[in-house]
């Protein structure tokens, strides 16, 4: 699903109304119609509904929704926030329409003083302001979305909650905006949902199709896209009868350390279940019993130093390179990384205490193989990238970071980010808070090791790790919590995470 800016998805409304064709009090008609059946089907009958709109056309959806609303027996009263002297013409329509209905109460509201009783059983509808705005909201608007906030009612937005900006909320006033419960977007959702610091106005949110135009959507371009099951289905290979081992690849996984062994039977356990055909677990000599015992199909490569990553093997038997998980920050693991750096011609995962010793020796980035994929969290990106002051901007780094050093950079959390060296960005939607456990970093970086190893591009086998490992954390916490995950359920549910992408 592709993500548009704002204005980009009025030039999509424009398109449509010209091209299907249709009038645009029509599209407003069915996109209200959309958010109606939601909303029945979420609150049914009988219910209170106050309904603020604007002047503008989400006002407009507004008006529509009260007359069908009302159409169903809803007790609605309309509050028109007098924001300027006249409706937008589709608003203005949807207001005479509205009329037709005596048993809407409809008020004008010239000053905050007007405002309801809100009670905690009453259902909120916000549709005051659209994605469109610019600027932070203040005067009367402002008046009216604090009293919003400050009440129990369920608040349901129209496309985005009044006072929030579509994409940069860098310069905006938080205390402004709507805080919604259920936020219900027209076609597309809006970049700023997939941010964490907006999840307090954004509340749940829904894509509602409206029927915009297909060729308009095909043809327009955006870098932001949100993945889905049928597009990761489809960057799968097939496997073929005649394959064997060799096929799948031999992965190198450059891991742990005296009393972080761990890490490395999960990354290695990980990569195993997604797919590769052979693995060399290189790690400590003192972690060579624990790794046999606990991997038994993994080959083993054992470092000359007892406890910690001080040399690696030949890399010409590999497809691919994983490293970082509990290697810790050594000053022999920081010189064994500039010659790893520099010998490997094959793709890179770099994670954990890797992305931390490249964050501390930043000369490292010039040596960077051709194809590395980087996984930070949060804290790790800053170390490696610098520090954000709000996520719009700690996205825009992420994509010039993955442009400048021509690597694929995923950054960890809700709706995680994976930017490409072209410029492009797609959101996961899997994954769930139960995945915020220590190790779940370590077995995404064995799966996204094993998808390299077996030949796909460092772009695709991203995409499909990081979609894989959140499907297998939600499976597992539909059968066991999100309190109770730990990152050795993300392996045992990655087979079933497998059948249900491939379904």
């Amino acid at each position: 699903m592709k993500i548009f800016p704002a204005s980009k998805i009025a030039e999509i409304d424009s398109y449509t109304i010209e091209h299907e064709p249709i009038e645009s009090i029509d599209l407003m008609e069915r996109a209200s119609r959309k958010l109606f059946k939601r909303i029945v089907k979420k609150f049914p009958a009988p219910r209170n509904c106050k309904i603020f709109v604007g002047p503008g056309n989400n006002g407009g959806d507004g008006l529509a929704l009260a007359r069908m609303l009302a159409e169903k027996n809803y007790a609605v009263e309309v509050f028109i926030i007098k924001i300027s002297d006249c409706l937008s013409k589709d608003a203005e329509e949807n207001l005479q329409r509205l009329k037709i209905f005596k048993t809407v109460d409809i008020y004008e509201m010239a000053s905050v003083d007007a405002m309801p009783w809100l009670f905690p059983d009453d259902i909120v509808i916000d549709a005051i302001f659209g994605s469109g705005l610019s600027r932070p909201i203040e005067g009367l608007p402002l008046e009216v979305i604090k009293a919003i906030n400050a009440s129990e009612a369920k608040v349901i937005a129209v496309d985005i909650p009044s006072g929030l900006m579509g994409e940069d909320n860098s310069k905006n006033d938080y205390n402004g905006i709507i805080k919604a419960d259920l936020t219900l977007s027209f076609q597309f959702p809006k970049l700023a949902f997939l941010f964490p610091e907006n999840a307090q106005f954004v509340g749940e949110w829904e894509v509602l199709p409206i029927g915009l135009h297909p060729d308009i959507i095909e043809k327009e371009q955006t870098p932001y896209k949100m993945l889905s099951r049928e597009f990761v289905k489809s960057l799968l290979m097939p496997r073929k009868k005649f394959d064997h081992k060799g096929t799948y690849g031999h992965g190198l996984l450059i891991s742990g350390s005296y009393g972080k062994m761990g890490a490395a039977i999960l990354a290695s356990r990980a990569g195993l279940r997604a797919g590769m055909g052979l693995l060399t677990s290189h790690i400590p000599r003192l972690g060579y019993e624990i790794m046999q015992t606990a991997v038994p199909e993994a080959m083993v490569s054992i470092d000359r130093s007892d406890i910690i990553f001080t040399e690696f093997p030949d890399l010409n038997q590999f497809n691919a390179v994983a490293i970082g998980p509990g290697i810790d920050k050594k000053q022999n693991s920081y010189r064994a990384m500039i010659e790893l750096l520099k010998e490997s011609k094959v793709p890179m995962v770099i994670d954990a205490d890797a992305i931390n010793i490249i964050g501390e020796h930043p000369e490292l980035k010039d040596d960077l193989p051709m194809g590395s994929v980087f996984t930070p969290h949060p804290k790790e990106f800053e170390r490696l990238v610098g520090k954000a002051e709000d996520s719009f901007t700690r996205n825009k780094m992420q994509r010039e970071f993955a442009k400048e050093h021509s690597v694929t950079l995923v950054l960890k959390g809700a709706y995680t980010a994976i930017a490409c060296p072209e410029g492009s960005v797609y959101f996961n939607p899997t994954g769930n808070p139960g995945m915020a456990t220590a190790g779940s970093g370590d077995v995404l970086t064995g799966i996204i090791l094993s998808l390299l190893s077996q030949g796909y591009s460092s772009k695709v086998a991203t995409i499909i790790g990081v979609y894989l490992h959140g499907l297998a954390g939600d499976l597992a916490a539909e059968k066991i919590g999100m309190e109770a995950l730990t990152a050795g359920d993300l392996i045992n549910y990655l087979p079933k995470a497998w059948l249900r992408l491939k379904k």
